[in-house]
């Protein structure tokens, strides 16, 4: 057993776990964190995406043990006080999710993408979320999401 120390969506965690498990599986089974989902265990499709210590990453890329002492933001944080992220609103407002499967990890992206460049293009939005892979919409509301959400910022 290894100890990871974690602060998640603001609050310390500290739990014994097995070495290998994925931070994935850590938010998910040990911390009930559910809105990260579990998509590929490949690191091909970006439904586990959160952020790790302010950036994006593919949460089944890393291991628990490899982030203890970080801070780490889910999906379930972003929202604030009842009212959603501007993110989350613009996904509602613009039809850019139809399952919701790949939403969470597509909003982790887009939220990292805007907060590094916050009135991207069209190629600039299509680029920065290629490593998140949606099969029902088609893409062209997601970004019309992420551009809307940029313009509310």
């Amino acid at each position: 057993m290894a100890h990871v120390q974690l602060k998640v969506n603001g609050v310390t965690h500290q739990h014994d776990v097995d070495p290998r498990v994925l931070l994935v599986h850590y938010l998910r089974d040990t911390l009930g964190l559910t809105g990260t989902n579990v998509g590929c265990d490949t690191s091909q499709c970006g439904a586990c995406t959160v952020h790790l210590d302010g950036m994006a990453v593919k949460s089944c890329t890393v291991l628990a043990v490899q982030a203890s002492g970080s801070e780490v933001t889910t999906i379930e944080a972003l929202a604030k006080n009842g009212k959603y992220h501007p993110l989350q609103q613009a996904f509602w407002d613009n039809h850019g999710l139809q399952c919701g499967y790949c939403t969470s990890g597509m909003i982790m992206t887009a939220a990292d993408l805007l907060k590094r460049n916050p009135k991207p293009s069209e190629a600039e939005i299509r680029h920065g979320i290629e490593g998140n892979i949606c099969r029902c919409t088609g893409y062209h509301n997601i970004v019309k999401a992420i551009q809307a959400a940029a313009g509310a910022q």
